[in-house]
């Protein structure tokens, strides 16, 4: 379920995705198909760790990284859920042919 609503969406952030709902600031992202299938691939993730499971790593990936990278930026860019979808993102069938925790190959 799609939510268009810039005041749930971090600043610096176009959209963010918390199972069921992808939260855009903006409604012309609803169109804009590349960053939708991102979006999408993170629920599948979310789905495969069980929801909790997901955020605790994302967090703690994310802490681990900036502790190591100095920025947060970049530590974002080096979680490896981020790593899938970027990389998967422009693949409109991967979703279709994505095996179970894909994600930790980007590890």
């Amino acid at each position: 379920m799609v939510v268009v609503n810039k005041y749930l969406v971090p600043k610096g952030y176009a959209g963010i995705t918390i199972f069921p709902f992808i939260l855009l600031r903006y409604k012309s992202l609803e169109h804009n198909s590349v960053f939708m299938n991102h979006e999408k691939i993170h629920i599948r993730q979310q789905i495969e760790m069980l929801f909790v499971f997901f955020y605790l790593w994302y967090v703690i990936e994310f802490f681990i990284r900036w502790i190591l990278l100095f920025d947060a930026k970049k530590a974002y860019r080096a979680i490896s859920f981020e790593k899938e979808a970027y990389t998967f993102e422009n693949e409109f069938d991967y979703l279709n042919k994505k095996k179970i925790f894909s994600f930790i190959k980007f590890l």
